[in-house]
């Protein structure tokens, strides 16, 4: 029976869900999980120590983090500074890119992309811009960011926290093909969209802005600090990661002004139900000497998915076929040598902006910009999200090559 679970599951992960049910992957992956422990495959303490609480607690107390500064009005006040400065249209594309790719590094891209695609949407309308090549950027620009360190996304998260990465070790890999992706990420758009970067394009429409959460320069500034510390801790001490972020959580719960519900409604815990289901199915598929079998299988025909080089090239496949976070947990048992976190956190999160599928960060900026009235296509993503991600590609195998070569 786990066979068969196991592949309507990640079947489940392809098809973005369950067809003609609404169920999409959290539910599948939920699904799964209930049906190993009803079916008897899984008893509950077996389930709940496949969890990994430590990658679980991070990822959440970095969400609380980010709550913070959404409440604060952080990320609407940016994206507006943005709009409102006299920058040309290729300008502000530049503008949007680097600072979209500079937060999520540190407050992850999920986050990043939901706060600020209705405020560009917006503000793209107010100086009749086409919002479309601004989505598009932005949502490649959080994926492309969100590489450069070990709490820009989910999967980075888990690759860290599951392998013991080294937060500045993995930084001084990731930062430099991190921060020249942004810069592949706006001359492509740039060469594609020349016609459409220009002031009168966009159709005057009635819109309004919303009026959202008004800027609080205490707030703001409270959940800056407590960013900076975090890092800084990440960065120069060996505490435990999940610790950290914890201690950052609690101090922010701690508010006068802000409600603990409005906090932890600004929680994905869509997202944290997500990875406890995979958690359960990938564990019972390791348990199980399948994930073993299939390994063994793949090294008789000549493919060792555990090699950094083969890694490199599997992971952005399985990728694009089940989206990041579930390729990552299924390659993360066979990641082996001392650059695989690296290979494995890059190749996927930049294999993650070459189709729709790809990214969580994807489907929130195009299903937000439906909401405002702005339709993407997949072939509009694509047309974009193919050559940055082989562009990108090539410099994070260019830089794992060079640091490889110099261990």
């Amino acid at each position: 029976m786990l066979p068969a679970i196991v592949i309507l599951v990640y079947l489940g992960m392809f098809f973005g869900g369950v067809p003609r049910l609404q169920v999409n992957r959290t539910g599948v992956a939920l699904i799964g999980a209930m049906v190993l422990l009803v079916s008897g495959e899984l008893t509950l303490e077996e389930a709940w120590q496949m969890v990994d609480a430590a990658t679980v607690l991070l990822l959440f107390s970095m969400m609380v983090l980010s709550a913070q500064l959404r409440l604060g009005g952080f990320y609407t006040w940016v994206t507006r500074r943005l709009a409102s400065r006299r920058f040309s249209p290729i300008g502000l594309l530049g503008a949007v890119v680097g600072v979209a790719g500079g937060l999520s590094a540190v407050f992850t891209n999920d986050i990043v992309a939901l706060a600020m695609t209705p405020v560009l949407v917006q503000s793209c309308l107010k100086r009749r811009l086409s919002p479309v090549p601004y989505l598009l950027a932005l949502a490649c620009a959080v994926n492309v960011g969100s590489a450069a360190t070990l709490v820009g996304n989910p999967q980075n998260i888990l690759i860290g926290q599951t392998l013991g990465l080294s937060f500045a070790g993995y930084l001084a890999v990731a930062f430099l093909p991190s921060l020249v992706g942004l810069g592949v990420v706006w001359g492509v758009a740039v060469m594609l969209w020349k016609n459409l970067l220009r002031p009168g394009v966009a159709p005057v429409r009635p819109w309004a802005m919303e009026p959202g959460r008004p800027f609080d320069a205490w707030q703001t500034a409270k959940g800056l600090a407590l960013a900076g510390a975090v890092m800084f801790l990440f960065l120069f001490t060996s505490l435990p990661r999940e610790a950290v972020g914890m201690g950052a959580a609690s101090i922010i719960l701690l508010s006068r002004r802000f409600h603990t519900r409005e906090m932890l409604g600004l929680v994905d815990w869509e997202l944290l139900a997500l990875f406890c289901g995979l958690f359960v199915v990938n564990g019972a598929l390791m348990e199980s000497g399948l994930l073993d079998e299939g390994v063994a299988w793949l090294k008789g025909v000549g493919v060792d998915p555990g090699h950094a080089v083969a890694l490199f090239f599997v992971s952005p496949l399985l990728s694009l076929a089940v989206s990041n976070v579930p390729a990552t947990m299924l390659l993360l048992p066979v990641a082996e040598g001392p650059l695989a976190g690296a290979v494995l956190a890059l190749s996927s999160t930049l294999a993650g902006n070459a189709l729709i599928i790809g990214s969580v960060a994807n489907f929130i900026v195009l299903e937000q910009a439906a909401r405002a009235g702005i339709p993407v296509t997949w072939r509009q993503h694509a047309a974009l999200g193919i050559p940055v991600t082989l562009g990108t590609l090539a410099l994070a195998g260019g830089a794992l090559w060079i640091w490889a070569s110099a261990s």
